[in-house]
């Protein structure tokens, strides 16, 4: 049987601190389609992983952002964890990799306190997403409407709001992906 994402790459962007489930189960499922994941991260090496405030697993990092180009990827996917979120969303490089994500219309996907980034990077204006709850002043001070649902689609964005909605944010991203194909 083909795999629904053969040719697909999708980007994983993370650093120490990101929330384990988020990474690594949206990783495991699109990987068990047939796309290709990266986890592209500031530094070489593995990052750190937590569950909730326990450490968690560490995975290998693939590429830095100095090295990894938006454009080779068909979509973006952004864990959450509290520390990750708060550290990613200061980097300029990881702005301006979801930001050419969104000027593509490429799918940006994030789930919990991964929507700081997305904030930072100032594309959040005008869509309606979910997130961690305690993101929802900032998603709305930003210029989104905030809805508390397990997951949201609007235009190129997909998001979530915890682990607990995983399968359906996985289950969402893999159709939209296979859905539209190797987007060019």
């Amino acid at each position: 049987m083909a795999k629904k994402l053969e040719g697909c790459k999708v980007a994983m962007l993370a650093m120490d601190g990101f929330e384990e489930a988020e990474l690594i189960e949206p990783k495991r499922a699109l990987l068990e389609a047939g796309a290709t994941v990266h986890v592209i991260s500031k530094k070489p090496g593995f990052i750190q992983g937590f569950r909730h405030t326990d450490r968690g697993s560490t995975v290998t990092v693939d590429l830095t952002f100095d090295r990894a180009s938006p454009d080779n990827y068909d979509a973006v996917v952004l864990p959450g964890g509290v520390v990750n979120g708060d550290a990613i969303r200061t980097l300029p490089e990881a702005q301006a990799f979801v930001r050419a994500f969104d000027s593509a219309h490429k799918p940006v996907a994030v789930i919990c306190h991964g929507g700081w980034l997305p904030i930072s990077a100032g594309i959040v204006k005008g869509h309606t997403m979910t997130s961690w709850p305690s993101l929802q002043d900032d998603l709305r001070n930003a210029g989104a409407t905030w809805v508390d649902q397990e997951v949201v689609e609007d235009e190129n964005f997909i998001t979530s709001r915890k682990p607990d909605d995983i399968p359906a944010f996985n289950r969402t991203l893999i159709e939209r992906l296979a859905q539209h194909g190797r987007a060019a």
